[in-house]
């Protein structure tokens, strides 16, 4: 699936993921862990942040200067209404170009929608969008192969794909980010999250 399409369907179910999300703890212990491995709280920014601002919420509560990007103009105008004194982007990850370093990258349930061929390069952009000792905490698929799936949420066609985690963890120590914490965290769903900081 292609990021513009990935927008649209994300669009349409932008006001039902506000209503859902908004106080959801899914996710939320894992942020907390990444957040532990931290040594600056300056800016952070969840990449895939929905309507609901959950992560930015809890961003803003431990300090750092929280910021969130997303492709879905209907997700950042939401995400706006509940936090309005907070930067948005609405921007496809794939051609934004960060303008600062990050104490914190998230990239929950995100980056995981992105084409094959799209994944290494997006990968190495948040590694080097990390200030030194900077966190980067996102999901994938595990296993050790690379592919893309097909599935459907909320009436919306997405699509999804993955490295493989051997391949992941390759890209972030060739970018300077040393792995944390990997954990199959929805077993026995093939999910991942993984930490790394920037060395």
């Amino acid at each position: 699936m292609e990021p513009k399409n990935t927008a649209a369907a994300y669009n349409q179910i932008a006001q039902w993921w506000q209503v859902k999300h908004q106080n959801s703890q899914y996710g939320i212990a894992q942020l907390e862990r990444a957040i532990a491995f931290t040594s600056k709280r300056q800016t952070a920014i969840d990449i895939g942040c929905g309507s609901s601002g959950r992560f930015i919420k809890i961003l803003s509560n431990h300090g750092f200067l929280a910021e969130g990007l997303d492709i879905s103009g209907e997700m950042i105008e939401l995400a706006k209404q509940l936090h309005p004194n907070v930067t948005f982007y609405q921007e496809d990850i794939c051609s934004w170009i960060p303008g600062k370093l990050y104490s914190l990258i998230s990239a929950w349930d995100s980056t995981f929608h992105l084409p094959l061929n799209l994944q290494e390069p997006v990968l190495k952009k948040l590694c080097h969008a990390l200030e030194p000792e900077g966190v980067l905490v996102f999901t994938c698929g595990g296993g050790h192969k690379s592919g893309e799936i097909a599935g459907s949420f909320q009436g919306q066609d997405f699509e999804y794909s993955t490295l493989g985690v051997d391949a992941f963890l390759r890209i972030l120590s060739e970018h300077q980010c040393t792995c944390r914490h990997l954990e199959y965290d929805q077993l026995p769903e093939n999910h991942v999250y993984i930490i790394a900081q920037k060395t």
